[in-house]
């Protein structure tokens, strides 16, 4: 399986990490200069959630947490099996 949020479809990407030495400028040096450049990924933030889907069907999901902040997806609501608050002593 995939690193892909199953919602919206984010991957993993991939950028540079650059090495920088040296002072800014602005702050009184002679200016920083970039002494190494790699590859890296940017892998997104992944949770296994159980979600309910818009049919009323119960899944679980691998869904990136920004879908679940913005709403993309509703997590199931647990609902205990009984009560008993209500028994007598």
């Amino acid at each position: 399986m995939a690193r892909e949020c199953e919602a919206c479809g984010k991957k993993v990407q991939t950028g540079n990490r650059i090495e920088t030495r040296g002072k800014a400028k602005y702050l009184g040096g002679v200016g920083t200069k970039i002494t190494g450049c790699t590859r890296r990924k940017f892998v997104p933030n992944l949770q296994r959630v159980h979600v309910t889907l818009p049919s009323g069907q119960n899944k679980t999901m691998r869904v990136c947490v920004q879908c679940i902040r913005s709403g993309i997806v509703r997590k199931t609501v647990r609902t205990k099996p009984f009560d008993v608050s209500g028994a007598k002593k």
